[in-house]
């Protein structure tokens, strides 16, 4: 007799914006790991977007209607959008190398210099840091996520700072005195 496993269930859509909502409001916000996330979620300016795709292609596609979408939308209603795609790039390196395409496509929309595309993964880990090393938590997240910025938000929000390289070295200290059972209580803990 062969025991099989149940098919995994996959996350609704719901379920998914809304592990992703808490990660933003507890380690994003909650941590100031980004100081202008705050006043764009605070003011409903964040898109969150659930792509069902299951291919890069069909990613591809997703992306490029999202950067169009962001790229008309008044920044005072969509400042900023999170395509959020559970189904497809789960391993880091498939989804670390999928943003070439995702650049070329910046490219090819003409959008370079209005918008970029930040990444954040489940699995994320920084070129020269050690897969368990808390530092990459910076960049963890639920599910594997694109980060659709406009320019002019960033370069408006870095404006004041002497340093903005400083938030990420501050984000790394952060990490360092939280721990990793610290990063672990934010999940569990209501």
């Amino acid at each position: 007799m062969s025991i099989s496993a149940e098919p995994l269930l996959s996350p609704s859509a719901a379920d998914v914006v809304a592990q992703t909502r808490r990660w933003l409001e507890r380690a994003v916000i909650g941590l100031n790991l980004c100081p202008f996330a705050k006043p764009a979620h605070l003011h409903g300016r964040i898109r969150f977007a659930v792509s069902d795709a299951v291919t890069e292609d069909e990613l591809l596609a997703d992306l490029e209607a999202e950067l169009t979408r962001l790229q008309s939308a008044d920044p005072q209603q969509v400042e900023t959008t999170l395509l959020i795609h559970p189904h497809v790039l789960q391993d880091f390196l498939a989804f670390n190398d999928f943003l070439d395409p995702a650049e070329a496509l910046l490219d090819q929309l003409e959008l370079v210099g209005e918008l970029q595309v930040a990444s954040f993964h489940p699995a994320f880990q920084f070129g020269d840091a050690p897969e368990g090393a808390i530092e990459n938590c910076t960049n963890r997240s639920p599910y594997p996520t694109l980060h659709l910025l406009r320019e002019a938000s960033i370069e408006r929000a870095v404006a004041g700072l002497d340093d903005p390289d400083e938030i990420y070295r501050r984000n790394i200290r952060t990490l360092q005195r939280l721990g990793p059972e610290g990063w672990r209580r934010l999940w569990t803990e209501s």
